[in-house]
């Protein structure tokens, strides 16, 4: 299936509903815009392989801007509203991307993208940019004649150094083969055209994208935030009667956080499954979600590169708590930096076997350095972890992130984890910071509650709180407060941003 079929059947439904204004796209226009775009791209001499971007925040046309480009088997990139000028440049010209749509508010980010031969621009126009409008307005509604599927070729998020860009194998199969990301969400989350997918995260994030693309192969409707609110996502849920939902741990801990009445006076009883991925979860944190939403709250764990895919179901985790799944795509391995196999328990860099192929596009030794250091072709995508003896993951840190103190390695996930949940915090990062004894020593920033809480005292109050739940060599020994940390839009946190601070260049 995909929006052509569904426009056929049911042209007036609803393909996606904005939150915020309440715009709503019929599948009818998802599948004329998106076959508008097409054509356009074919007459400006893009055929199947090249190579499209787009930077667009939230947008009623964002999804079909995405599938104009998969239908045409274009390479496409979505790209971080958030951007500044020159990363969005770096992205564009290193994706060898031939054509690229914006819209109006972020003509100031995107007027520096020249060398690419299509420019348009949504709701407005610019200097060397063509009113996106205007130019699809010619083009036909039908589709293309060569019409198969491309592929999203996204970036990760920069945590450290240059994005890479995750190039996977093309396809260029027929529009309505589903693919295996349809048939692991179809076999998971029992989807069907009747289901209501709420989309709390920006869309050029990878699983927003694919799993709104997704459930609309099935003829579902997709409401989309245009920025997360704890409380306005339960409403949401009850306005529009959502069955299921993709979120990440922060919006957890920040919907666990409103008063209790507020909690209480939503009905959230047509939530099916609650989706959640992208970090991990600390346990109670889930294991109020649980209390509060029932056994609903499905995890996996992936990557964009798309190498493996492990899933844990309610009473998988229930029943081993903490746990991020078991592997459906792809054979994990725990390994030491040898790249021998670990036995359960141990924790080591996690590798995938046997999964999906890829690269990073135009960096082949950053291809290599996510293979094994034996050459079998196993990856990873730089976490760390260790399996327990039925095969349930368990991550404990990225590799990159890990504090060695005293030549003691410390996973400051943990400490994390457990400050997270502390009344009086609303975000924290932790990490190593130099020492001049002991090599690194544990750092936490913290965003508090209320920054007039930040002090002495509240520091205090955080190191014997984390100290009277783990070891104390794991907990932070000095505090630092900020108004907000540089948090990712999707959950994740740039703390590389945070370490350069404390490091000397």
């Amino acid at each position: 299936m995909y929006p052509g079929a569904i426009a056929a059947v049911t042209p007036d439904k609803p393909a996606v509903i904005m939150a915020g204004s309440g715009e709503v796209v019929t599948y009818r226009r998802l599948d004329e815009e998106s076959n508008r775009l097409a054509h356009l791209f074919r007459a400006a001499g893009l055929r199947p392989g090249d190579h499209v971007a787009f930077m667009l925040p939230n947008h009623p046309l964002f999804l079909a801007v995405a599938w104009a480009a998969h239908r045409s088997g274009l390479y496409y990139t979505a790209i971080s509203s958030r951007l500044q000028a020159d990363e969005l440049v770096y992205i564009v010209d290193n994706c060898g991307a031939r054509a690229f749509i914006t819209s109006a508010e972020l003509a100031e980010v995107a007027a520096p993208v020249k060398d690419v031969e299509l420019r348009l621009m949504l709701g407005g126009t610019a200097e060397g940019f063509d009113s996106y409008e205007d130019a699809v307005a010619a083009q036909p509604v039908t589709p293309i004649e060569d019409e198969c599927q491309g592929a999203d070729m996204l970036y990760s998020s920069g945590t450290t150094g240059r994005p890479k860009g995750v190039k996977p194998r093309l396809s260029q199969a027929a529009l309505t083969e589903p693919g295996a990301l349809f048939n692991l969400v179809s076999f998971l989350f029992a989807p069907s055209a009747d289901s209501v997918y709420l989309s709390p995260a920006p869309l050029y994030h990878a699983a927003p994208l694919r799993y709104c693309m997704t459930f609309q192969r099935l003829g579902a409707t997709i409401v989309v935030m245009e920025k997360f609110d704890p409380e306005r996502y339960l409403q949401l849920v009850e306005k529009y009667q959502v069955t299921h939902s993709q979120l990440v741990p922060t919006m957890f801990i920040k919907m666990l956080k409103l008063p209790e009445e507020v909690r209480a006076k939503h009905d959230l009883s047509s939530l099916q499954c609650a989706i959640h991925a992208s970090a991990p979860c600390p346990v109670p944190v889930k294991e109020q979600m649980m209390d509060w939403w029932g056994p609903i709250v499905h995890e996996y764990y992936a990557g964009t590169e798309g190498n493996g895919f492990l899933y844990a179901g309610p009473q998988d985790w229930l029943a081993h708590k903490g746990t991020v799944g078991r592997s459906l795509l792809g054979t994990v391995h725990v390994c030491d930096e040898e790249g021998e196999d670990l036995p359960p328990g141990e924790r080591g860099t996690i590798y995938f076997a046997d999964g999906l192929t890829f690269e990073y596009h135009g960096d082949p030794a950053k291809t290599r350095a996510a293979e094994d250091p034996k050459g079998r072709g196993w990856t990873t995508l730089g976490d760390i972890g260790y399996l327990d003896e039925d095969g349930f993951l368990y991550l404990t840190d990225r590799r990159s992130y890990m504090i060695i103190s005293g030549g003691v390695n410390i996973y400051p996930q943990e400490a994390e984890n457990v400050l997270s949940v502390h009344p009086k915090v609303a975000d924290v990062a932790v990490f190593g910071v130099p020492d001049e004894e002991m090599g690194e020593q544990v750092k936490a920033v913290v965003q508090p509650g209320s920054m007039e809480e930040a002090g002495p005292e509240l520091e205090a109050e955080l190191i014997a709180y984390c100290r009277s739940r783990l070891a104390h060599y794991k907990c932070p020994k000095t505090v630092d407060f900020r108004e907000e940390l540089p948090r990712h839009a999707t959950g994740k946190l740039y703390k590389r941003l945070l370490k350069d601070e404390y490091w000397p260049s």
